[in-house]
This record gives C-alpha cells, sequence and structure tokens, in this order.
C-alpha cells in the first residue's frame, strides 16, 4: 500500500511539473500592432482583436481572406486563436493570420519572463513571434 501512494504522489507530481503554464489574458502582438485576448470558449481557449494600434494599409478589415463574402468583416473582435487544448506544456489549436488571409497549425507557450511564445506552422515549418501581456 505504502509503494501505491508513493507512486500515485510521484505520477501527480510528475503531471503537474509538466502542465502549461495559463496563457488566458490581454496580450500586445509581435510588432505591436495590437491587443489579443486570450481566454475560455467552453473546453478550449480562444483569442480576439481587442485593440488596434496601428494600421497604415486601408481600412481595418479581413482584406485578405480568400473568401470574398469575409473581407469586409472587421479586424476589430475577430477572433484569430481557436481551439486551443492543453498539450503537456504548451497549448495547441488554430492561428488565423490576417495579413495573409490563412489558417495555421499553431502551438503556444508562456516563457519564464511571462511573454507568450505564439507559433504558427506549416508541416515542419514554423514562425514564432513574441507576445508581452497588457498590464
Amino acid at each position: 500500500m505504502r509503494n501505491v501512494i508513493a507512486f500515485a504522489f510521484v505520477l501527480a507530481f510528475h503531471a503537474s511539473a509538466h502542465a502549461a503554464a495559463p496563457v488566458s489574458g490581454t496580450w500586445l502582438t509581435d510588432g505591436g500592432k495590437g491587443h489579443v485576448e486570450i481566454g475560455a470558449c467552453g473546453a478550449q481557449l480562444c483569442g480576439r482583436i481587442t485593440k488596434l494600434i496601428a494600421d497604415t494599409n486601408g481600412p481595418p478589415n479581413d482584406r485578405n481572406n480568400p473568401d470574398p463574402k469575409l473581407r469586409n468583416r472587421p479586424l476589430l473582435g475577430l477572433s484569430i486563436l481557436s481551439g486551443f487544448r492543453e498539450a503537456g506544456d504548451r497549448w495547441k489549436g488554430t492561428i488565423y493570420d490576417p495579413e495573409r488571409g490563412k489558417s495555421f497549425r499553431s502551438e503556444m507557450f508562456r516563457n519564464k519572463d511571462g511573454t507568450l511564445t505564439v507559433k504558427g506552422c506549416i508541416a515542419f515549418l514554423c514562425q514564432s513571434q513574441l507576445w508581452t501581456p497588457v498590464r
């Protein structure tokens, strides 16, 4: 019985040591273009654009979307992170890039300094951004 309790303790400690750090909150995107608010959407996490800081290329709409019917939707309030679930020490889901009009497989994780690394991937090629918390 003693071994079972010790094993259960080690297993619980091991599982909590590799849990993904919380990422909910408001984040300033890489390059300072806007704020994205990440929060619960049912059992998953999602994120939407809550503030646009600068857009020098015309009106702030989803003009690069491949679907012509969606090109006039505003960027403000647009959901760009969807379906994120905890996967070990990170969160995995889908990210939409309005500058390219494309969605990518994505993962994100909190860094020790409090920043958030957000990756978008096609096959094995990934591009990372570093987001900072809005205080």
